[in-house]
């Protein structure tokens, strides 16, 4: 899968177990659609952690990392900018997301990855 862009970030979260089917319905429906038409946003994909089993060293061994959390949301960015802009802001806090989902997640993380190879 070749990426598209120099820049990755990442939206990690976890939801309240009662709150998970709105959260995905608001995720997909809503909060993704609108964060993909933002100018400099190339991609955007949702990914749930699963069980790691692999091989290393030549032993199977599966992997666990305490805390993780299960839900991740990946946007390939032209640039960090992105992130600062009016498009971004206005965006991320639209819809139902800002009131009916976000005061429902925790343990949440956000990461900005920058592509090292293959170079472009």
């Amino acid at each position: 899968m070749p990426p598209r862009s120099r820049y990755l970030f990442i939206a990690s979260m976890d939801v309240q177990p009662e709150r998970e089917a709105r959260f995905n319905e608001v995720y997909n429906t809503e909060h993704c659609p609108l964060l993909s038409e933002v100018p400099g946003v190339i991609s955007v994909a949702r990914f749930e952690t699963q069980e790691l089993v692999m091989v290393m060293g030549g032993e199977t061994r599966r992997i666990v990392i305490e805390g993780e959390p299960k839900h991740h949301a990946m946007y390939e960015l032209e640039s960090p900018e992105v992130l600062t802009g009016p498009g971004w802001s206005e965006a991320v806090d639209a819809g139902s997301w800002p009131e009916d989902v976000r005061p429902f997640t925790l343990n949440r993380r956000h990461t900005l990855l920058k592509l090292t190879y293959p170079e472009s």
